[in-house]
């Protein structure tokens, strides 16, 4: 599939899109889409690694637009009446959901959703509860090696000994190997672990100041408060939870991850005074969740949760397995509508069917 990729890309999505031939697949169940947020006109993207999962404004708006004329875009209150079997949807259904609750859901992405007269599904953490501003630790983390000597040496007994990097191929490698160790500690002692990474790093305590500025930096990088989180919930959107602070949950020791699902739920409905149905699982896709946290979603009490792989229509709808598709910064509009009908899913499916028989 990625040797053919491009070709997909650029010349079978846009003829198929452009002949209609997408938008008139139907599938049992609906689409799930999930944004990550919106790019602030004002920010220069860092790293496309970084950066990748936010779009674009008139990105946006081309995709609503689109789903808006040929598919139908149904509220989470609708979605949730289906998952409890008190409604049928219409054909070619599409829910839109964000994760993790960055400061432009408010103030990029919210505009555009009422312009467009559509509800969303926005997933937070626990640090949307806070006073204070704060950051995605693994997004903090990754910031912190990017400032860092090209070369960096790390001393972390606690977490198996001395690492190191050269370049950024090598942090980026060293950086997702912390974040999986990291995930096991609950936030305080994860954070000065954290904190720990940081002196080792040379860097002074006030070198992350730049991303808290109320511009750009501070709307691509800081967590919606409990004062803007309040805001979000008062426009008619829907709020599910996306534990308490989006570790590596397959990570977890079993008693973490417990707290992490069901105290996310039950410190949001206390805050919001709403039911929270929904949760979207940190990262979300094979990897990170394991039928462990499918059944833990279950005894918390949530309706229905969800992965961030392999949706579109037609996908399987397990209530607490539900696939979505994952909107990029790269994503074309061909492309989109062709993750959102379940073609590019059928179609990655018979490949990998094939390599593998190649193999056998």
């Amino acid at each position: 599939m990625r040797l053919v990729s491009p070709l997909l890309k650029h010349v079978l999505y846009p003829c198929l899109a452009g002949s209609g031939y997408l938008r008139r697949r139907s599938g049992a169940g609906p689409a799930i889409v999930t944004y990550h947020g919106v790019l602030p006109p004002d920010y220069q993207p860092l790293d496309a690694a970084l950066d990748g999962s936010l779009v674009t404004a008139e990105a946006l708006r081309q995709q609503l637009h689109l789903l808006k004329a040929h598919y139908s875009l149904i509220s989470p209150e609708q979605f949730l009446q289906w998952c409890e079997g008190k409604q049928e949807l219409p054909p070619r259904s599409v829910l839109l959901s964000c994760d993790d609750g960055l400061r432009n859901t408010l103030t990029d992405m919210l505009p555009i959703l009422q312009e467009a007269e559509v509800s969303c599904l926005f997933f937070v953490t626990g640090a949307s509860l806070d006073d204070a501003p704060s950051m995605l630790w693994y997004e903090e983390l990754y910031l912190m090696f990017l400032a860092a000597p090209e070369t960096l040496t790390l001393e972390l007994s606690q977490i198996g000994g001395q690492a190191q990097a050269a370049g950024l191929c090598a942090k980026r490698r060293m950086w997702w190997d912390l974040v999986k160790k990291l995930s096991q500690y609950e936030t305080v002692a994860r954070q000065a672990l954290v904190d720990q990474i940081r002196i080792q790093s040379g860097l002074p305590t006030d070198w992350a100041s730049p991303y808290y500025d109320p511009a750009g930096r501070g709307r691509r990088f800081l967590l919606l408060n409990r004062p803007e989180l309040r805001l979000l919930a008062g426009s008619g959107m829907c709020i599910g939870a996306h534990t308490l602070s989006h570790p590596v949950l397959s990570h977890t020791p079993p008693e973490v991850a417990r707290r992490e699902i069901s105290e996310s739920r039950s410190r949001l409905e206390e805050h919001l005074g709403q039911p929270v149905w929904a949760l979207a699982y940190p990262f979300g896709d094979a990897d990170s969740v394991t039928q462990r946290e499918l059944d833990m979603a279950a005894q918390a009490g949530f309706t229905c949760a969800f992965l961030n792989l392999d949706g579109g229509l037609g996908a399987d709808t397990p209530r607490f397995a539900l696939r979505r598709v994952h909107v990029t910064a790269d994503m074309t509009l061909a492309e989109f509508e062709a993750h959102v009908s379940g073609f590019h899913r059928l179609l990655r499916r018979r490949f990998l069917r094939e390599e593998v028989s190649l193999l056998m």
